[in-house]
């Protein structure tokens, strides 16, 4: 029994190659490299702040006012698409043989409780490990309590236009699942390209990231934190290839290629605004 739930990620990407032809999964994976290769060569990879975050260049206010930004742009509503993404697999029927929406699901659901506070490992009592409280937007919730961001202000706070463009692009997407998924794998990569520079932003105003949300979020490979943001990407490209087919292939890459326009244009936007208000307390 144990060599048959072992290695659930690779079991699962396994199954989803043999639920369509040797054929299509090869048209479709050669799809998925070059959309892949085009969102690595986007101007988002090379965006200014990056370097201004990575340098401590903000101030504290900015610092705030860039999370609250981000907060809005995806935090609140990355597991709502998520599970969008879980319930949208529903398409793939009758398309592909009964259950096979299942398989999507499952690899999907890696992300999700790694989103929801579940770690892996069996408790004293042999079942799941894992605490709400370790959910990603609570963690984020806490990096706010700690930067001294009250309740009140995360209520009347009044997002850019641009921050409220690229929520809403995501959220647009819910009623299609090849949407959803690819415009959360563009998200993830997202996070992995800004994650790191945001965790060096936070301590530079002189909070603790060596646990918490920055300590969660990054890639798999990065010794100093838990995270896997490049280990659910791959996921969801994996289950965009199952789920594609060559009459969508452009719909898709101008969708991904406009998310990531997006997002450009949401962190060119937070590194002007947070330098003037950094230069501002700086009078």
């Amino acid at each position: 029994m144990d060599n048959e739930i072992d290695r659930p990620r690779e079991i699962a990407i396994g199954k989803l190659k043999k639920s369509i032809s040797k054929e299509l999964w090869a048209t479709n994976e050669k799809f998925i490299e070059h959309l892949k290769a085009r969102i690595k060569n986007h101007p988002l990879a090379q965006n200014p702040i990056i370097e201004q975050l990575n340098h401590g260049s903000f101030n504290l206010e900015a610092v705030k006012n860039i999370h609250l930004e981000y907060r809005h742009a995806i935090v609140q509503i990355f597991t709502d698409a998520l599970l969008m993404a879980q319930y949208q697999s529903r398409q793939l029927e009758p398309r592909l043989p009964a259950g096979t929406k299942m398989i999507a699901r499952f690899l999907l659901t890696l992300n999700v409780l790694d989103e929801f506070g579940f770690q892996p490992g069996i408790d004293p009592n042999h079942y799941y490990q894992g605490n709400p409280a370790y959910a990603h937007y609570p963690l984020f919730e806490t990096v706010l309590n700690e930067l001294k961001i009250s309740v009140e202000e995360r209520e009347n706070y009044q997002p850019s236009q641009i921050a409220r463009d690229v929520r809403q692009f995501l959220e647009n997407s819910y009623d299609a699942y090849s949407a959803v998924v690819a415009l959360l794998a563009v998200a993830e990569q997202q996070v992995i390209l800004y994650s790191p520079p945001l965790r060096q932003a936070t301590k530079s105003v002189g909070l603790n990231v060596d646990n918490g949300y920055y300590y969660v979020h990054g890639i798999s490979s990065d010794t100093s934190t838990l995270a896997a943001d490049d280990d659910h990407e791959n996921d969801l490209w994996f289950t965009l290839i199952q789920a594609c087919t060559p009459e969508i292939y452009a719909s898709i890459e101008s969708m991904c290629m406009h998310y990531c326009d997006l997002w450009h244009d949401f962190w060119l936007y937070q590194s002007e605004m947070n330098a003037k208000l950094t230069s501002f307390y700086l009078k």
